[in-house]
């Protein structure tokens, strides 16, 4: 079985240029799957709102579910490095609030680590590192703030914010951060940032440059056959595969065909 890593091995692996692989997901049985593939991280990410729960952002998604989905996530996957998301107002209510709901992914959920987006909370990210809870930061674009920004964008089209994700990197790995996920920011700019930072910069949407890619897994499985955003790409089409044994199963019970004599108990 491979060897679970920690937060060292992931800067030996920006410093030896291996590409670190992550994905995102949010139960037990697509993280089984995942680490039996040979996934470097598992993100379980506050997208579980879009991609599994049926709302339209990550807004809703509260502490309980993440702390319930990374608890799946962990009971499919023991041996790998799984990373669980602070979700919306997890973190700004006051810091010994955050400071316990990061203890609650770390002591209840059992992840190895926890992402939390923006860089306005260094102070707390430096806190909770000096308690032995690694974090793993995120810029670029920030889906917890959909509604104040109006919508989702490319970010780093401007000097001005080229500037600024440079200098919010620097404020994240100064607070202690292990790595940061880098999320649609235009690729040259990604590359500058993670040319310039000591710690492995993941990318989403962020171009080839990045020291890791992450992706959510339902996107990579084609499990969505309405959905693929520009960033994504289709390893497989489970949502037509899926699809078409529900069918040919109902087909089946209809016609009497199922359950056969292989399928039935007897005395």
């Amino acid at each position: 079985m491979k060897k679970k890593l920690t937060v060292r091995n992931l800067r030996n692996m920006k410093n030896n240029n291996e590409k670190i692989a992550m994905v995102t997901a949010y139960d037990a049985t697509m993280a089984k799957l995942a680490e039996t593939a040979g996934i470097d991280i598992i993100l379980v990410g506050d997208s579980a709102g879009n991609a599994i729960m049926g709302f339209d952002s990550t807004i809703p998604v509260t502490m309980d579910m993440m702390v319930h989905h990374c608890s799946m996530v962990r009971r499919g996957a023991s041996n790998t490095f799984i990373v669980g998301d602070m979700p919306f107002l997890s973190c700004q209510i006051s810091l010994e609030k955050a400071i316990a709901n990061a203890g609650r992914l770390i002591q209840e959920a059992h992840c190895d680590c926890i992402k939390i987006e923006g860089a306005e909370h260094s102070e707390l990210i430096n806190i909770l590192v000096n308690a032995g809870i690694p974090v793993m930061g995120h810029l670029g674009l920030l889906p917890q703030r959909v509604k104040a920004e109006g919508g989702f964008f490319v970010s780093g089209r401007s000097e001005e914010v080229v500037q600024k994700l440079i200098d919010d990197a620097k404020k994240l790995v100064k607070a202690g951060v292990c790595a940061i996920v880098l999320e649609c920011v235009v690729d040259d700019v990604a590359q500058i940032v993670a040319k310039n930072i000591s710690v492995p910069i993941i990318g989403i949407g962020s171009g080839a440059n990045c020291d890791g890619q992450v992706q959510v897994l339902n996107d990579v499985l084609g499990l969505d056959a309405d959905f693929l955003p520009k960033h994504a790409k289709r390893y497989a089409n489970l949502a037509t595969t899926i699809t078409n044994a529900i069918t040919s199963y109902i087909s089946e019970v209809k016609e009497q065909k199922f359950p056969a004599e292989e399928n039935t108990f007897k005395k």
